[in-house]
């Protein structure tokens, strides 16, 4: 929403523009302000900018492949005190994942020609009396250890 509204505030300004969106002025006022004078962020902000160049190194060092458990081990090796969960935000937030081992598990091999069934409760799964409505779910898992099955819920 600040890039729309970044793009587009010499045309309307800032207030019609907030008006509009589920943003108050204020909010973009000190978003702006931020931007321009750093010192303004949080620590939690200023803390994130400086970890997001070395989350980035350790990943590029190695080969782009390091995911978060990795990459996280290898800052703490080298003297940083950083969450796990820490370096997943910022890995996220970097668009950073670490390469998957193996071959992707495809659970549904769909015919794009074949027509959709049709939904003959609209979205509506209230019923109005026991057994006047049953909606099923099929849900593909992988229990531990390798892979098995369907599994089937039921409501009514």
């Amino acid at each position: 929403m600040i890039a729309f509204i970044d793009d587009h505030r010499g045309e309307y300004g800032v207030e019609p523009i907030c008006r509009v969106l589920p943003i108050a002025p204020s909010t973009y006022h000190d978003h702006v302000a931020k931007r321009a004078d750093p010192s303004r962020l949080s620590a939690r902000a200023k803390r994130d900018e400086a970890l997001k160049g070395e989350v980035r190194r350790v990943f590029e060092e190695n080969f782009g492949v390091y995911g978060v458990r990795k990459v996280w081990r290898q800052l703490k090796r080298e003297g940083f005190d950083v969450a796990r969960c820490t370096v997943a935000r910022l890995m996220r937030q970097m668009g950073l994942e670490g390469a998957i081992r193996g071959k992707p598990v495809r659970t549904t091999r769909s015919d794009k020609a074949a027509p959709c069934p049709l939904d003959h409760v609209n979205r509506q799964f209230q019923a109005p009396a026991p057994n006047m409505l049953w909606v099923s779910d099929f849900t593909y898992g992988a229990p531990r250890p390798g892979w098995s099955g369907v599994h089937m819920t039921g409501m009514h």
